[in-house]
């Protein structure tokens, strides 16, 4: 392959000073890339900065092109995908990173930016059989050397955690379509049947390096959304070892796979509880690390790096 490949990563998440955890997994992407020897460069269609930067994007990006040599754009995201359509010199390649193929108004533009594009990258199985064409089933990869075992008590102590009581993991912005209300309900039954005491720990707005500490304090993570393409979140705590009750949403299920102390819920309080129950009752740490070894950066980015290859090859 060309190892000197030029990439415009156009997307509207990606980490500032302000939001250090926004599109974690688009800047370790974009790293792992630059470590396989592609120059990346980065175009940040930031909408909480505002959300008119979605209008002006189509007169950024023809700046940038004028003063910059690329070989392809690599958007992610739907809104930045009709961004980079709105040039047709340079291929693009669109990945879609989670619900809003499938559910809302955004599914609908997120198949029209999918035939825009000249390949599409999704982050699971489900979002695929929702788009046109054949989009490529690529998850985001995890950091493997950020998530990874620690004791509890030395991840409980730098965080300032009790030590006795039991602590479920509810890690991410509490959106909607997470349900924050219903893990609460969940483990608000689960204090019924539990012997001991329990709380429910919420790593929300946190810096992307402490969440490995909240996976390792915690006894169990619990994930019971609406909607997910991918979740970070499920395979950075079988990275980190950590049991995991979720609903069977996006690819949780496939990549839990049959792991002992991981299980799949109903969206029902005390289909959670007693899953969350098991999960206690399962006492330790899962072999959740060994089965998503795949999912390493560096393996993640050679397999986007044949995308951007495949494309370049067929556009010519």
């Amino acid at each position: 392959m060309t190892s000197r490949r030029r990439v415009l990563v156009v997307t509207n998440m990606y980490p500032t000073p302000q939001y250090p955890a926004f599109g974690t997994f688009v800047a370790e992407q974009v790293e792992a890339l630059r470590r396989r020897g592609l120059e990346m460069d980065v175009l940040f269609i930031n909408p909480r900065e505002s959300k008119w930067n979605y209008a002006r994007g189509p007169l950024w990006l023809r700046r940038r092109l004028a003063s910059n040599s690329y070989d392809l754009i690599h958007a992610h995201y739907v809104f930045c995908g009709l961004i980079a359509a709105t040039q047709r010199r340079l291929p693009v390649v669109l990945t879609h990173h989670g619900i809003e193929v499938l559910a809302g108004w955004t599914a609908p533009l997120s198949r029209l930016a999918s035939r825009l594009a000249q390949a599409t990258i999704v982050t699971s199985p489900a979002m695929a059989q929702r788009l046109p064409g054949k989009p490529v089933v690529i998850p985001c990869g995890i950091d493997l050397e950020l998530f990874r075992p620690m004791p509890q008590e030395e991840a409980r102590r730098a965080l300032g955690l009790p030590k006795e009581p039991k602590l479920v993991l509810f890690a991410g912005e509490p959106r909607p379509e997470k349900r924050l209300e219903l893990a609460q309900a969940g483990v608000e039954a689960l204090r019924a049947r539990w012997p001991g005491p329990v709380e429910l720990v919420i790593a929300a707005g946190q810096p992307h390096e402490r969440i490995p500490l909240y996976m390792n304090a915690c006894d169990v993570l619990v994930l019971v959304s609406d909607y997910e393409g991918s979740p970070m979140v499920i395979k950075e705590a079988m990275a980190c070892g950590l049991p995991i009750v979720s609903t069977d949403v996006g690819d949780v299920a496939q990549v839990m796979g049959d792991t002992p102390g991981c299980y799949i819920c109903r969206q029902d309080v005390e289909d959670i509880a007693a899953k969350l129950t098991m999960a206690l009752a399962f006492g330790r740490r899962t072999d959740g690390r060994r089965r998503v070894e795949h999912l390493s950066l560096d393996a993640v980015a050679e397999r986007i790096h044949a995308v951007y290859e495949e494309t370049l090859r067929r556009h010519g």
